[in-house]
């Protein structure tokens, strides 16, 4: 029998430990999360916006745009993938129709937040969020896609403390989870006393936001875990990599250097890439044929 990603994903959330959770951008992303033994990926609206359009995190994606990138992740990976579903691009019935494609598309599970349209990087200026009723509406709408038979989780988002303080962040999050979301995500607390306070105030699995230079004090996962946190998310950690890794080889480069340095064997690039399991794989067909001829 077939497990689905997102009986994997509430497997992992049942294990009693914190789910270290790098972010990807693109299919090769997430393949290096899944070599490295990571359990779990969140396809990040921050690094993809960067990675697929050379733009900022500022609602610029499309839906479309969103599910061919996140389908092409889910394909490359056997490990859940979570995706950001922003504000669910409209009102309730859009976002049902997000979520229904997002589980489709092979989601574990779907992020949808209570940001303004259009929203931002929760760790950047400028961002508001909709009045309770309409915020409490996009979680009934997910929560009701999932129910009407679609197999994804709900990670029910707010980036109320922004403006409206962490009061107002922990009673609309409570209602989410009344509201039937599987996962909370309180967006921006800015000290350790607000996250201690998330984690004794909210029910069920909840998601901490790690961004290195961000709002929120960057803790480690055991530090995240002994708080209460169930999954220690980090954003942008891939892409800052990468986007440091490439500017010092084009830096090199410009000077007529070759970076050999900086760079991963040749050979490894490829058996990451999956070069050898596509070699094997034809070598058995081919062998099959001789065989059958």
């Amino acid at each position: 029998m077939t497990v689905s990603s997102s009986d994997r994903l509430r497997a992992l959330l049942q294990g009693g430990q914190i789910i270290t959770m790098p972010c990807c951008f693109d299919p090769l992303s997430a393949k290096l999360i899944e070599q490295e033994g990571f359990p779990l990926t969140f396809m990040s609206g921050f690094a993809t916006a960067a990675a697929r359009l050379g733009m900022p995190d500022t609602g610029l994606m499309s839906y479309g745009e969103v599910i061919d990138q996140g389908r092409n992740i889910c394909n490359a990976v056997n490990i859940p993938v979570i995706g950001d579903g922003d504000t669910g691009y409209g009102n309730a019935l859009n976002t049902k129709r997000t979520v229904k494609g997002f589980a489709q598309a092979g989601f574990a599970a779907v992020m949808i937040e209570d940001q303004l349209a259009p929203k931002r990087c929760g760790h950047t200026a400028g961002k508001s969020v909709v009045g309770r009723d309409e915020a409490f509406e996009r979680i009934r709408a997910a929560v009701d896609a999932r129910n009407e038979g679609h197999d994804i989780l709900i990670l029910a988002r707010t980036d109320a403390r922004h403006d409206h303080g962490l009061d107002e962040a922990i009673s609309r999050a409570q209602k989410f989870h009344e509201l039937g979301a599987d996962i909370l995500f309180v967006e921006a607390p800015r000290d350790l006393d607000e996250m201690r306070r998330i984690c004794a105030e909210l029910p069920g699995p909840k998601m901490a936001n790690m961004i290195e230079g961000g709002l929120t004090p960057n803790l480690s996962p055991a530090e995240l875990q002994e708080m209460g946190f169930q999954i220690a998310a980090y954003p942008i950690t891939l892409i800052a990599a990468a986007m440091k890794a490439m500017t010092g080889a084009l830096a090199e480069l410009k000077t007529g250097a070759v970076p050999a340095d900086r760079l991963m064997p040749f050979d490894e690039v490829k058996t990451r890439i999956g070069f050898d399991d596509y070699f094997a794989a034809e070598q058995a067909y081919n062998a099959r044929k001789t065989h059958e001829i």
